[in-house]
């Protein structure tokens, strides 16, 4: 199929592929996929393999989808159509089924006479007047479940942290950062109560933390909202795919921009001592 062709094929029977293909390749701007994986910080096989459908050459569907996302914005689609489809051809969406006519069976209701409802009242009242220490004595034992369950979860479950002066002890309660954005998912959450570092994603942003000895730690795509608790430890160091579009916190305080919008920056100190030399943010 050549390229006149293409343009012309329906929009809905397009592939994803196909659309990210035709938005670059038609029109007045085209492009170079070169060009715009340099942009994203995105490898430029990883775009050609979307544009072909070739999903097997990127690792994971959250980097496929992340990743299929940010093209699709760039090339001035629409994200949400585009990542339906993918999801579609993942088979994380199934094909609705065709709808097939359901004949419910026909149900008889039996009426309850007024007569048997007088009945019925009448033989409980007999029972609860006859019986009424069970009844009482249930009540008293419910109400002191709920005033024990009511006291014993009603307790902060704050982290408590003790610091000596010279003469005694004061005991200070440390929360989580106030985040500026609302929450998506959290990950890491077992490093959640030690994290001196915390990293919040303000736009759609790759990030790889590493150890001293280049062992990946965390690599993944953060959607906006998402939480990275970093392990309390000062020897990782970070790459981010767009260093100005993730919030970092330090000790619950929001740190300045480490670097400028849509710039890729690698061997980022993670270090808490280290992160505090930027500057917080005002």
């Amino acid at each position: 199929m050549d390229e006149k062709q293409e343009v012309l094929k329906s929009v809905a029977e397009m592939t994803a592929g196909e659309m990210l293909r035709n938005a670059r390749t038609t029109g007045r701007r085209k492009r170079e996929i070169a060009t715009i994986a340099k942009l994203l910080c995105i490898r430029e096989e990883f775009l050609t393999a979307l544009e072909e459908g070739n999903y097997r050459v990127i690792p994971e569907d959250v980097y496929i989808l992340g990743f299929a996302r940010s093209y699709a914005v760039e090339l001035g689609l629409n994200p949400d159509e585009i990542i339906l489809k993918l999801k579609h051809e993942l088979g994380i969406i199934q094909e609705p089924a065709e709808e097939e006519e359901i004949i419910a069976p026909k149900k008889t209701i039996k009426t309850i006479k007024k007569e048997d409802l007088k009945k019925f009242a009448k033989i409980g009242v007999q029972y609860v007047k006859k019986h009424w220490i069970w009844f009482a004595s249930g009540f008293v034992v419910v109400l002191l479940t709920v005033i024990l369950l009511v006291i014993f979860t009603g307790k902060k479950t704050d982290v408590i942290t003790e610091i000596k002066t010279d003469t005694d002890k004061v005991t200070t309660v440390s929360s989580e950062p106030d985040f500026r954005y609302p929450v998506r998912e959290r990950f890491e959450q077992k490093n959640r109560q030690d994290a001196k570092v915390v990293l919040q994603a303000e736009k759609e942003s790759w990030i790889k933390i590493e150890d001293s000895k280049g062992n990946t730690v965390f690599s993944r795509v953060l959607l906006p909202g998402d939480i990275y608790y970093l392990p309390n430890t000062d020897n990782l160091k970070a790459t981010f795919g767009n260093i100005n579009a993730v919030d970092v916190w330090v000790d619950g305080q929001l740190l300045n921009k480490l670097g400028p919008a849509n710039t890729r920056k690698s061997g980022v100190s993670m270090s808490p001592n280290a992160l505090k030399t930027v500057g917080f943010a005002e």
